[in-house]
Order: C-alpha cells, then structure tokens, then sequence
C-alpha cells in the first residue's frame, strides 16, 4: 500500500545529526550570553534597589533630624505642656517619625508627644552621627517592635523621635510588585538597623547581591535576589531565550536538511523590511492640564502595523532595534510620520508638545543634534514643541557627553524629559546630573499614590526636587479619577494615562485635538469653562469607538 509521506532516508537522518552538532556550540554560547544579560540585568536591578534604599533613608533621617534641631532651637527641652504640644506639631509634619519625646540626661524616656504609658523600652546600640554634633542614633525596642532612635543632646539631657525600623528597607521592587529577597540596613558601625526575608544560608538558591554605603550618614544597605527571580522579573529574558534558542535549533537544522540558503527569518532583516515598507507608526497618547482639563500634548509611542494588520507592541521589538542599532532609523522614521500627518494641526497650536522616546545610546554623539535639527527644520512643528524623552535599557556610561548634547539639543529650543523617574536607572544623579526640562513619574508611583505612604513620600520628594530646579513633572500611567485627585493635591499639573484615553492612532488624536482645541482659538474664558466638557465627550466618543 503506498504512502503520501516521504520516509526519512539515511542521507536525511545524517544530515539532521549534522544540524544538531552544529546547533550545539552556538546554543552553548548563547546560553552563555543570555547568563551574563541575567546577571547584569539582576546586579542593575540589585543596585537600583540599594540607591532608592539609601536615598530614602537619607531622606527620611534628615527630615526627622531637621525637625529635632528645630525644636532643640526653640528651647524644647522639658514635659511642659507648651514643649509637649510643640512635639506634636513636629509630629503631625515630619512623616517618618512616629514617636518624639524628651529622654533624661540618665537616657530614661521622661515624656513624649503621645501622652500614654511608655511601657517596655530598650536601648541595643547608640552611636554618633557623622558631621553633626551632638546627634546620635539608638537602635532601641520598644515594646514588641525595633526601632531607630535619633536624638539631640541639650543641656538638660536630649529630645529623640522614633522611626519604625521598616521604613529603612524597600517595600516594592523596581518592577512594583512586592519584594522577594534579602533585605538589610546597618549602621556605620555594623548595627542591624532592620532585615526581612531569610538569610542566604537557608536558601539554596545561586543569589546575586548588591551593598552600598550612605555618604551622608554612613548607612550600609545589603540585597540579595535569587537568581531565579530575574529571569521571572523580566519577561523579555524568557521570551528572548525561548524564541532564540528554538531558532538557532530550527535554521541550523534546516541548513543541515536543506542546504545554505538565504533565511527569510532573521528578525533584523524583518526590522529592515518593515522600516523600508513603513510599517512602523505613530500613537499618541494624550497629555492633559488636570487641572483645566486642556490638552497639553501628547507622547509619541510606536506600532508595528504588519501588512495583515495586526499591531505588535513595542517591548518586541524595540530591544532588537536597541542592539540592533536600527533604533534611531526607526525613531526618524516615527518623526517624519508625526511630521506629516499632524505637523499642521500641531504646529497652529504653539503651546501642545508633542514628545518622542529616545534611546539613552543617541545621546551618546553630538551628530545626532544636526540630524534632529535637518529632520524638523522643513516641518510646520516648531523646535520649541518638541520634547525627546531620555529612555534606558543599559546606564548612561558618560554623563558628561550625554549633558553635552542635551545642553545643544536645549539650544534649539528642543524640552528633554527624563522617562520613568524613580524606576531603572532613572534616578536623582541623572536629574541632578544631566540638566533635563521635565521629569515623567513611573506609573508604579501613581498606582500607589493614596495607599502606599511610602510610594507617596518618593511623590512628594521627586515633585519637590523637580520645582526647586524649575523642572515640569508629568504624571504617567493615571487610570482613575482618585489618582488625579491625589495627583493635583501633590501639586502636579500635566498627567497621561487610560482615564484621559489610551494610545490613539492619527486620524483619532486629530480628531481629540480639534474637539478640545479647536481653531480660530475661542476666547480664553470659553475655553477653560468649556474644556472639561469637550474632553469628557472626546473621550467618550473615542472610547465607544
């Protein structure tokens, strides 16, 4: 009886084993390779976790030891009703202390501003604080909880606040999902201050750790992070070796079996095929006044629209395009598009910003400026509209070229924005450091802003920070009319996010644009009394859509 399925001859089954043999020495390696990204992906991660740790305790010891030299400054030293009702008020405005009192000159707890029973209290360890006289640092018990003790001395003994000993660790992860590692905080001296999660010791788990060390007030915070966590921390890494290692398995076998031939699967080419095609477009996400309710502008994100129609988010291929080195072709691209089919209506409203992702790595040389400057100088988009966001996959290696060129793309009139403040390695030193306009904070913030007091202190500080330096802050990822209520409370004025609307394609977002700022401008009066309503009907109209 005949088949209609070829056999598996000899000269096939050799030619596989061939496959084989040749697919096992670039899988070795690859596996190789994909371990050191899992590696510098964990210590990146480790020590993102230690500076926020560290930041936060400076912040949150500074604040509390402002407020003891305050009241030391205004005489309190004794359980006199006006002193207790002066502790009190420090209370009520220094977040991180729970606790102020006056301790005797024999370190006895004489009174505090709670005025109940001071029940079980113990001292553990006292040192001074570095480079501030007169302050030093218990770690004490008190009643069932540890605690951290700051007190300034006086003449009649010291007045000490109490912080909880939890508020020195992180409570999130950088990916805001709770914490799965070792955590510990300790003195200058070596003193436990506070530690969660079970040593090294009795997890027989491959860890990777990160320490840093306070220069202020000589704290030392140590994490530790299963490895294997990484891996599940970052989908993308699973993703990567999955559909790599299975790649080079099937091409190398299918050389082996068929004979070299070009591949039609290699995803840069794809990359290249799909840039020459213009497959890439634009979305735009709205940005709006919270508290006005105008459009302010909106941030460019990127599709991938393939020929049948179907939409590729970002996170697939824009790490390609970063390794790659197609990711400023690709960022070009996206802004002739913008350019073309909202430059006009962008460019008749002087005051909306339209901003655009951007890699850290072009950052990296000066010629990017005149390629910037070349793309818009023919575009109804004024310089002055346009905002490049700073993203990052790896640190920034040279602070100072990256300022370099920031400060020339400022010199044309270009607003750069810092992406993701407060997650990855978007923290103080690059605020501090780079010069930058506006700074974008991290929707696992928002999402916790109201309920997490810890994410709404880093709020507050990053928004304090940002105004003294004359910088604009954005809130990102806003999804519901609390958070914008939250938000305006903090002081913020500009936020993006599904509550306003999703990412919309061309046509949609000229169409918001018209209904929220429509031309000839009306008068100033009828356009803040009527720009709430023509954005919650926008909205609506866009949602239903």
């Amino acid at each position: 009886m005949g088949s209609g399925v070829r056999g598996i001859s000899r000269k096939d089954l050799i030619a596989m084993g061939i496959g084989v043999v040749l697919a096992g020495a670039p899988l070795v390696a690859f596996d190789f390779w994909l371990s050191g990204i899992v590696d510098r992906q964990g210590q990146e991660d480790v020590n993102t976790a230690a500076r926020r740790a560290i930041t936060l305790a400076e912040n949150r010891v500074g604040s509390v030891l402002r407020s003891l030299e305050d009241l030391a400054r205004r005489g309190v030293t004794s359980c006199q009703p006006a002193h207790i009702e002066a502790m009190r008020l420090a209370a009520f405005t220094t977040t991180p202390a729970k606790e102020f009192s006056i301790v005797g000159p024999d370190g006895t707890t004489l009174c505090t501003h709670l005025g109940i029973p001071l029940g079980f209290r113990r001292v553990m360890a006292s040192e001074p604080i570095a480079g501030l006289e007169g302050a030093i640092l218990d770690i004490a018990q008190i009643g069932e909880d540890r605690m951290v003790r700051l007190r300034r001395e006086t003449a009649n003994g010291a007045i000490a606040a109490l912080i909880p000993d939890e508020l020195f660790l992180p409570q999130v992860s950088t990916q805001g999902g709770p914490i799965s590692a070792r955590t510990a905080m300790f003195t200058r001296n070596g003193s436990l201050i506070a530690a969660n999660g079970a040593p090294q010791s009795e997890q027989q788990k491959p860890f990777i750790t990160g320490r840093l060390a306070s220069d202020k007030f000589g704290f030392h915070f140590e994490m530790s992070v299963p490895r294997s966590r990484i891996a599940a921390n970052h989908p993308d890494l699973e993703w990567l070796s999955m559909i790599a290692t299975s790649g080079i398995a099937l091409v190398l076998i299918g050389f082996a079996l068929l004979f070299p031939r070009r591949g039609g699967n290699n995803p840069i080419a794809e990359l290249e095929r799909a840039l020459a095609d213009g497959q890439f477009v634009p979305y735009y996400q709205p940005i709006v006044d919270i508290r006005s309710g105008q459009l302010r502008g909106a941030e460019v994100l990127v599709r991938w629209r393939k020929p049948d129609g179907t939409l590729v988010l970002p996170q697939s291929f824009i790490p390609l395009a970063e390794s790659s080195g197609l990711i400023f072709e690709l960022t070009k691209s996206l802004m002739k598009r913008v350019c073309a089919e909202a430059g006009t209506a962008i460019g008749r409203r002087p005051a909306l910003k339209i901003s655009f992702n951007f890699a850290a790595q072009l950052f990296r040389d000066d010629s990017i400026v005149k390629e910037v400057r070349n793309l818009f100088a023919g575009s109804s988009i004024d310089m002055s509209q346009v905002v490049l966001e700073l993203t990052e996959r790896d640190p920034i290696e040279n602070l100072t070229e990256t300022r370099r060129v920031i400060a020339a793309l400022q010199g044309l009139g270009i607003r750069i924005a810092i992406d993701d403040v407060g997650t990855g390695h978007s923290g103080l030193s690059y605020m501090l450091k780079l010069g930058v306009d506006i700074i974008k904070i991290d929707k696992m913030f928002v999402d916790a802003i109201g309920t997490d007091r810890n994410s709404t202190t880093i709020v507050e500080t990053l928004i304090d920070l940002a105004h003294n330096m004359r910088m604009d802050v954005v809130a990102e990822g806003v999804e519901n009319f609390e958070q914008v209520v939250h938000l305006r409370e903090l002081g913020i004025r500009s936020a993006q996010g599904y509550v306003f609307a999703p990412p919309l394609p061309g046509s949609a977002f000229l169409q918001l644009m018209e209904s929220l700022d429509p031309l000839p401008a009306e008068s100033v009066e009828g356009k803040v009394a009527g720009a709430a309503r023509r954005y919650m009907s926008a909205r609506n109209r866009f949602n239903a859509a």
